[in-house]
């Protein structure tokens, strides 16, 4: 009986030391192997720390001339840099807080680029920053656009007034009063909407260093209390222990920012070609407009998407008209004689009906994309069926 008792002893034992519990994201996708490893390390991790960390969420291809690059795929269709999530005022300036587990990586090192066969792909670096944006800014919106791979982080004096342009699509604008939303990406205006809002706001660069750290100054603070017209607490960065998305705990912001150096040796374990990972991408991104277009019960359908966009659209519109009519009605009021108020009529009669055309092409040009999404949904429908 003892011999038995023994034998069963063993087996618990020696089966206990060999089952090994491996967990999983919100996503349903295993963390690298390294993740463990890397989260007990004591000292500087080198950029490879990137590559392992970032491989489950996208791919990896080789950009020249940037290098290795990485695309994220487990996006939504249209999908754009610092949207999902919200902006927070930290001691470090505008913080960007990612709603994804991997977003302490992309959003805080490195820079955004975009290519139009890959889409928004981005360029590992490692110096991080609470967000690597610039500004614009005006009566009824405030705006945001990655900082291009050609922006260069100087040590000590940081970036101000970078010598190239922005295209009108990098941009992401809202109206004031969403600003400060924690669901802010569903009031961002289509990108059709973002050449007119740009003739109205100015640009306004501010990345710095003071103390030893990056601070994203932008826009200033007492200016986006004015035109929000809400209270804005100031957080105080505290560091995260592990990988993970940025939390909220009563006056301070956790934020895993690990020291990176960087490595000439470095690589992705796997690396696509820029032709392959162009397919793959395009590929991906009809697979993900089907999703919205036959969703399951519950999710929001691709016209619920495109239903919310000419909302957002219609009702920025409206409100950048009625304002531009109060200010004749206040420019009016500013002159006395007939002749002059007549002349201020005209001026901005002239401007409402300029106005009014550029939104009737905003409205057609983001239509006509609703088509097109549309018939690349029906185009895949039908080969599926033959």
């Amino acid at each position: 009986m003892r011999k038995y008792v023994f034998i069963l002893f063993f087996c618990l034992v020696f089966t206990a030391s060999c089952v090994v519990y491996i967990p999983y994201s919100e996503e349903g996708v295993p963390p690298p192997v390294e993740e463990e490893y890397y989260e007990d390390y004591e000292g500087p991790l080198d950029v490879s720390y990137f590559y392992n960390h970032l491989d489950p969420y996208g791919i990896w291809a080789y950009h020249p001339p940037y290098g290795y690059v990485w695309i994220p795929e487990a996006v939504s269709y249209r999908w754009r840099p610092y949207t999902y999530g919200q902006w927070v005022w930290s001691d470090y300036g505008w913080t960007w807080m990612s709603n994804y587990r991997w977003g302490w990586i992309p959003f805080h090192y490195g820079r955004w680029g975009w290519d139009r066969g890959l889409g928004w792909f981005w360029v590992p670096d490692t110096v991080w920053g609470p967000a690597w944006v610039t500004w614009r800014r005006g009566d009824m919106h405030i705006g945001w656009a990655p900082l291009p791979p050609e922006a260069v982080f100087v040590a000590g004096i940081g970036v101000e007034h970078p010598p190239f342009t922005f295209p009108s699509s990098y941009w992401i604008f809202v109206e004031w009063r969403y600003f400060m939303d924690p669901y802010v990406r569903r009031y961002v205006l289509p990108y059709e909407r973002n050449v007119t809002v740009i003739n109205y706001t100015v640009i306004r660069t501010n990345i710095y260093v003071r103390d030893e750290r990056v601070v994203n100054g932008g826009i200033d603070i007492d200016y986006v209390r004015r035109y929000s017209r809400r209270r804005i607490s100031k957080y105080q960065l505290k560091d995260a222990k592990r990988p993970g998305a940025s939390k909220i705990r009563v006056d301070q912001l956790e934020v895993y920012r690990p020291s990176i150096k960087k490595s000439q040796v470095a690589k992705p374990k796997t690396a696509l070609n820029k032709a392959d990972a162009r397919s793959r991408i395009s590929r991906a991104k009809i697979k993900k407009l089907e999703e919205e277009a036959s969703p399951p019960p519950g999710k929001r359908r691709l016209r619920d998407v495109q239903r919310q966009e000419i909302k957002v659209l219609e009702q920025s519109q409206e409100k950048e008209e009625n304002a531009l009519k109060r200010k004749m009605v206040r420019q009016k009021d500013a002159v006395k004689s007939t002749s002059e108020k007549k002349r201020v009529e005209k001026e901005y009669t002239e401007k409402i009906v300029k106005l009014k055309k550029s939104h009737a092409e905003e409205k057609a040009k983001i239509e006509k994309r609703h088509e097109e999404e549309k018939k690349k949904v029906e185009k895949k429908k039908v080969k599926k069926k033959k």
